[in-house]
This record gives structure tokens, sequence and C-alpha cells, in this order.
């Protein structure tokens, strides 16, 4: 299904909260070329650097993160923790729904190597701890919120530090807040390196990436996906070309997120030729 940017893109002229204090470049309004539709029922595409809304459907509308919430955390991790801090995993960590890195009891950890865990295999034992690393699981859900609130993704809700949801503790974003998560995320050299790598080392085995689009996408700076039950299928993502670079936020999907957010990209794309 085809429809035409009136139909679909947000009101020229708005942006996503800048990451860092940085001028802006003047970006042209985008054409009227028909914008790719699809499998999620909600998405959006914006300029990385500028932070203007180039599309989007249902772009403020509420629904489930699942793990495209866990950049949110890395960002709290950081923001309290040292890349070299360590602490040992215990039963308590991996018991959660997985999908999971596979801690080891007694095994000591440090923080980066979790984090690459979270960001590359959604790992929720990971989340356990690194939640525990910040003072336990309400600590960190609480400092998750703050975070959010902080960086202009003022209609978030985090009610866990994985994205898993349950009665009384679902989590819940916009496209757009998603978005200004991401790019601010992105601003942090370690996370943008961890979602940039197709492998990386972890005790005991080597961690693979779960985002397809590192090796389809030409240009990718990495991406983060996401699935339960309730959220379906997510996904947020960044992509570079020549001097452009782009996010891509898809909600509540199901079938090929991976294909519709290159045909998202793409478009976006031509929009500066």
């Amino acid at each position: 299904m085809r429809r035409t940017a009136a139909a679909v893109a947000l009101a020229l002229g708005v942006v996503l909260p800048a990451p860092v204090a940085a001028a802006q470049p003047n970006i042209e309004p985008a054409g009227a070329a028909s914008i790719p539709d699809g499998p999620a029922k909600a998405w959006l595409v914006a300029d990385l650097d500028s932070g203007r809304i180039l599309a989007a459907k249902d772009g403020t509308g509420s629904y489930a993160p699942a793990s495209t919430i866990k950049p949110l955390l890395a960002m709290v991790v950081l923001d309290h923790l040292r890349p070299d801090n360590f602490a040992r995993a215990n039963a308590s960590h991996t018991e959660v729904e997985c999908s999971c890195v596979g801690l080891t009891p007694g095994q000591p950890y440090t923080t980066q190597e979790l984090l690459s865990a979270l960001l590359m295999v959604s790992g929720n034992d990971a989340a356990n701890m690194l939640a525990d690393m910040l003072g336990g699981q309400a600590v960190a859900v609480a400092a998750m919120n703050r975070k959010a609130a902080g960086i202009g993704a003022t209609s978030t809700r985090a009610g866990s530090p994985s994205g898993l949801d349950g009665p009384g503790w679902e989590s819940t974003t916009t496209p757009r807040d998603l978005a200004v998560i991401y790019r601010h995320a992105l601003a942090y050299p370690l996370i943008a390196a961890i979602l940039r790598a197709q492998t990386a080392p972890f005790p005991g085995k080597t961690l693979t990436a779960q985002n397809e689009l590192l090796t389809r996408y030409p240009g990718d700076l990495g991406g983060k996906t996401g699935f339960t039950n309730l959220a379906r299928k997510t996904y947020v993502g960044a992509a570079q070309r020549g001097n452009r670079r782009l996010i891509v936020v898809q909600m509540y999907g199901s079938g090929d997120l991976y294909g519709q957010a290159t045909e998202l990209l793409d478009w976006g794309f031509s929009q500066y030729a």
C-alpha cells in the first residue's frame, strides 16, 4: 500500500530534541513522493542530525516498545557506571523470560559485557543484572523514566528494565519518543559502537548481533529489535548514506519489518537527492 506524503507525514518543522547542543543544518522540506507503508501499524523516519521528522504514521500514538526500550536502560547505566565496573551474576538474574544471553551464576561480568548482551542479543537476564548494579529493578526503572523525561521523551513510561510487560508493569512509548531515545543513545560512543558491532566477546562465547540490517543494508549504524505479545514486532535503527543519517522506528508490526525499514530508509535518503 502506498500513501502520499500529505497522508502520513507529520507537520513539517517538527523536530526531535537534540542530544547535544549543536548548530542544526538547514534541511529542505521533504518532497511529495509516495512513502512506502507496510506491516508496522506505526512508523517514523527522521533526520538523525537535525532531528527533523520527515514522515510518520501515527507518530505520537502510544504503543508497547518491547526490547526497543533497552537503549534507554543503556544510557542510564553509563550515566552511573563505568564500562569496567563488574559484579557477579546470581540466580535471580536468570529467572526471567528469555531472550537471554545465558548468564552463569557466580561468574563476574563487566558493565560493557552486559551492555553488549543487552543491545546485541537483547538479553533480558543482562537487563536484570544491570538493573541490580544500579540499585535494583525499581531504582533502575525510576531512573529510566527520569532519563526519558529529561531528554524530551515525555510520552514514555518504562515499566521494566528489559521491556518485558505484564499487568501493572507495562512499558509505553510513541514512535516519536522512541526516535528521541535512540537519537540520544547514539550520542554515547560506547552504545553507538556496540550497536554497530556484528560480533563481540563475552565470557564463554561470542555474541552475534540480532539486527539483520547490519549485513543487509549498506551504511547501517545499528538497530534494536523487540517482540512481546503486547508489543508485537518493534524496531528502531539508523543508517548513513553520504553525509546524511536517518532514524527509522516501527511499532506494532508483523511480517518483514526489515524489508519495510529498508524501503523507509531508501525513501528518506531520496528526499535529499
